[in-house]
């Protein structure tokens, strides 16, 4: 009996340690429930789902392999026992691969200049599989665009090329291509910025974005969300090869352009004003005295003989503000517009000219093959401290000077002085202060008092080098 009641308040005792456990975990749980609320997670914002639109433009994406022109086999000289020995090098057939997408039913295709450059024969992969010889067309290095055409023998998915005027930073946008031969690869991404000058050609109007994109990816296309095409992939900025998210894609509304010249004529003409022209800053505006307001546009700083602009009338010293209703913020806003405008258009442009807003009609021509519109080099921004000499014939000859070109050459600059803080150098030639043309160093300095003596910037027109800009001068600046 003691036996038994020994056990059966050992298996009490062993119940109650086991109910008292279980009673401290549940009151753990339970205290927890009382004291606190359960965590509660605003819902996330829902992000776009880009699977529909994939789906729908992947058929119209391709993939390109370039097989490379092959070189001429080199001979390698190698060294025996027995003397120099020639072993001819047999080179193998190197390739390229790349992106493109379909712009009509008829097999056209749009790609960048560097996919399908130095091409021995180009090939063509459909989404379902199927390998085409494609045809260049034409290309246009100064864009690096590229059109080609396959024939499939029935009417091919396209897609259609959207506006990049209306692409804002921070929208959505979708790259698809062929990324290290991996076709039909899909990101995704933002738009950084627009408007990007990366060096890459004389016509940079780049859209930046942050959506992956890798070699493989040029020439392929970027996507809003209607899946309308706004751009053409065609670079990146990477220190490793791969993306860091900074990619660049050709605007569409620029692409149009182009493609639709190549597709009629088989080449690209652009519009010729006959200008070189350079930024327009804050201390330039204030030196040619523009409208209160006015701190961009493009500065004329030299009219080339026989040109549109010459005979309109274009001066040296007009800011140009507007071609045919687009505002001109710089001298590239300038050389785009104008070179996508067609040669021979009547082409109104505004300007201002000693402080007035005006309008020419200009008749653009063609521009020479080899050229570009471009802007001329900017030296900064000034005010006094020179010793000017006149142009002697020896003079003119040691500095290249055209036989008509009149002024006073800088024989020097104070260190540290208003004209070393703007940039001026010896070997300038000055031309003109102001909207003064001076043909001798009394001239200058006579101008250039006046200008000191009111305490304003003013703008020297300056040659250097051959080429001709405008310097803002401010004789208010104490030398350093």
């Amino acid at each position: 009996m003691q036996h038994l009641l020994a056990h059966r308040r050992t298996t009490r005792v062993a119940l109650v340690a086991v109910l008292l456990a279980g009673s401290v975990l549940g009151g753990i749980a339970v205290g927890r429930a009382e004291t606190s609320a359960p965590i509660k997670v605003a819902s996330a914002p829902t992000l776009p789902d880009f699977s529909s639109l994939a789906t729908s433009v992947r058929p119209a994406v391709v993939s390109i392999t370039n097989h490379l022109r092959i070189q001429n086999a080199s001979v390698e000289t190698i060294p025996t026992p027995f003397g120099m020995f020639r072993v001819p090098q047999q080179q193998q057939a190197q390739e390229a691969k790349g992106s493109g997408f379909l712009v009509d039913a008829n097999g056209t295709i749009v790609t960048n200049n560097h996919v399908v450059k130095n091409a021995r024969e180009v090939m063509v992969t459909l989404s379902d599989g199927q390998h085409l010889k494609a045809k260049v067309i034409g290309t246009d290095p100064r864009t690096d665009l590229a059109v080609l055409r396959v024939n499939a023998g029935k009417p091919l998915p396209y897609l259609q090329l959207g506006q990049s005027n209306n692409v804002v930073p921070g929208q959505w946008v979708v790259a698809m291509g062929n990324p290290y031969g991996l076709g039909g690869t899909v990101t995704a991404g933002i738009v950084s910025a627009r408007g990007r000058d990366i060096g890459a050609g004389p016509y940079d109007d780049f859209i930046q974005i942050d959506a992956p994109i890798n070699p493989g990816n040029s020439g392929g296309p970027l996507f809003n969300q209607q899946g309308q095409v706004i751009g053409v992939d065609t670079a990146i900025i990477s220190p490793s090869g791969g993306s860091v998210g900074i990619g660049f894609a050709i605007p569409s509304d620029m692409v149009k352009n182009v493609v639709a010249q190549i597709e009629a004529h088989g080449s690209v003409t652009r519009g010729y004003l006959g200008v070189s022209a350079q930024p327009v800053t804050p201390e330039m505006a204030s030196a040619l005295g523009l409208p209160h307001g006015v701190t961009d546009g493009a500065l004329v700083a030299t009219v080339e003989p026989n040109s549109p602009a010459q005979r309109a009338g274009f001066q040296p010293g007009d800011v140009i503000r507007d071609v045919n209703g687009q505002p001109i913020k710089s001298a590239r806003d300038l050389a785009i517009d104008i070179a996508a405008i067609r040669p021979g258009t009547q082409t109104p442009i505004k300007y201002i000219r000693k402080g007035e807003i005006r309008t020419l009609t200009v008749a653009l021509a063609t521009l020479p093959n080899g050229r570009t519109a471009s802007a001329a080099p900017h030296h900064g921004q000034g005010r006094i401290g020179l010793a000017l000499a006149p142009i002697t014939p020896n003079t003119r000859s040691q500095l290249g000077l055209p036989s008509d070109i009149m002024g006073a050459v800088v024989a020097g600059v104070q260190p540290g002085s208003p004209a070393a803080q703007a940039g001026l150098q010896q070997g300038d030639v000055i031309t003109a202060v102001g909207a003064q043309t001076v043909d001798s160093p009394q001239a200058a300095v006579r101008v250039l008092r006046q200008a000191e003596n009111a305490g304003k910037p003013i703008a020297l027109r300056v040659m250097r080098n051959g080429h001709a800009a405008y310097v803002a001068l401010n004789p208010t600046v104490k030398a350093g």
